[in-house]
């Protein structure tokens, strides 16, 4: 397969043939590609601002390297695995830990951790699938998918009990417009109940004034601003362990992908790890936060059916451009909680009945006590938001609940097939004594 992007049309290009998806070499006409592509803007944009938003990084900057960074993505993964790079979260606690040692030695911490994670896709992309399977069979990548999307509820809810009102219009725009409509309106529906939900937070007096006057004083036009990294240790080894989040999430986004598109893409995962590590180690070698899968995009899939590169592209190139419009992102941030909570908790939970999805099928047997305790103990750590300080470093519910079952299932199965054995050849023994 050509590295260059290139999409056959999908059906006439206006309809998804009935019980199909657009796959990721597939597009619709154009229009509705570029509406669909700035869906994915939408739906990324106030997550991947409000990192940067929380630790002081440029924001234009972090934008920019977004959007690069998911070019990048989309072409190491030869056009076959859709996402969008966007901020990852797992950043915000080094970050604001080593704040007090400049922008500099931050993103060059920041560089390291994009090596170091762009030398375990090689690794993995050497090991080859059954290295893949064996530590991440479906029992496992189900709960990380799931505990991924679930524990971001509180945040949805959060957003929602801020403004009820606001977050119920959206809300409700989103189901009719996703459920009730149909052709596009249904393709759209997270896009077009956030323009209800914000268009009825601006009739009811509920945006924020200081965000309103932001946009009045905003720049049209401006460049990103840039820094160089540094380098010290401590900062360093604070960040490394954002390096587990980060595949976790490359890893669960490529079997949330098999699962939604029906095709197996496991070969691909050393090539994700590559390409955010790539990503990332772009952004902190001039003043962008680390970047990751996102979650917000998948739910944004899982609604429309639409899997088509062309529409990352789209989001990526919009994301790009609007990295040297100012004016542009104080206008994102105008949107009130509300709309955020409304489409979050439609976004998030999508995410999370993924994961129960490759449970169910792949056929994972929760009569075996193996998988029950290991997906139970996961899902409560990362939905619960478990939270842990190791060496000063704060980890929290998706990392606990990641790496736990990634390092503890094989030790657990180990045990449960070791007394298995054993009790197997003690009813041997026994018989056998029986019989003399």
């Amino acid at each position: 397969m050509s590295v260059l992007p290139s999409w056959s049309l999908h059906g006439d290009g206006r309809h998804i043939t009935p019980g199909g998806v657009v796959a990721p070499d597939e597009r619709l006409s154009w229009p509705r590609t570029i509406g669909i592509g700035m869906q994915h803007v939408i739906a990324m944009f106030g997550a991947t601002l409000l990192v940067p938003t929380l630790t002081g990084f440029p924001v234009n900057t972090t934008l920019l390297f977004s959007g690069l960074g998911t070019i990048l993505f989309l072409l190491v993964t030869r056009n076959r695995l859709p996402s969008y790079l966007g901020s990852s979260f797992a950043f915000i606690a080094p970050l604001m830990a080593t704040q007090s040692q400049g922008i500099g030695t931050q993103i060059g911490s920041i560089l390291v951790a994009g090596l170091v994670l762009v030398a375990i896709g090689v690794l993995v992309k050497a090991a080859g699938k059954k290295a893949l399977d064996a530590v991440m069979p479906p029992a496992v990548t189900g709960a990380i998918v799931a505990l991924i999307g679930l524990n971001l509820a509180p945040v949805a809810a959060g957003d929602f009990a801020a403004q009820p009102a606001v977050a119920a219009v959206t809300l409700a725009g989103i189901l009719i417009c996703s459920i009730g409509g149909r052709g596009m309106l249904a393709r759209l529906g997270i896009l077009t109940g956030v323009i209800i939900g914000w268009v009825y937070a601006a009739v009811t007096g509920q945006l924020d004034p200081g965000a309103t006057e932001a946009v009045k004083q905003a720049a049209w036009i401006g460049l990103p601003t840039f820094h160089s990294p540094s380098f010290d240790m401590s900062a360093i080894l604070v960040t490394l362990p954002v390096v587990i989040v980060l595949i976790a999430e490359n890893v669960g986004h490529v079997k949330a992908v098999s699962a939604m598109t029906g095709k197996n893409l496991d070969d691909l995962a050393g090539d994700a790890l590559i390409a955010d590590g790539l990503a990332t180690t772009l952004a902190g070698g001039f003043g962008g936060s680390g970047t990751t899968t996102y979650a917000e995009n998948i739910g944004v899939m899982a609604a429309t059916k639409v899997y088509s590169t062309a529409a990352y592209f789209v989001a990526a190139l919009t994301a790009v451009a609007l990295a040297f419009v100012p004016r542009f992102g104080a206008l994102i941030n105008t949107i009130p909680s509300g709309v955020m909570g409304g489409a979050t908790i439609v976004l998030y939970g999508l995410i999370g009945m993924l994961g129960v999805r490759i449970w169910q099928e792949n056929n994972v047997n929760f009569n075996n006590p193996v998988n029950l305790m290991a997906a139970a103990v996961a899902m409560i750590a990362g939905i619960g938001n478990l939270t842990l300080s190791i060496f000063g470093l704060e980890l929290q519910g998706i990392a606990w609940g990641s790496a736990g079952i990634i390092i503890f299932y094989p030790m657990l199965n180990f045990l449960y097939n070791s007394v298995g054995e054993g009790q197997q050849m003690a009813a041997v023994r026994r018989s056998g004594q029986a019989d003399n």
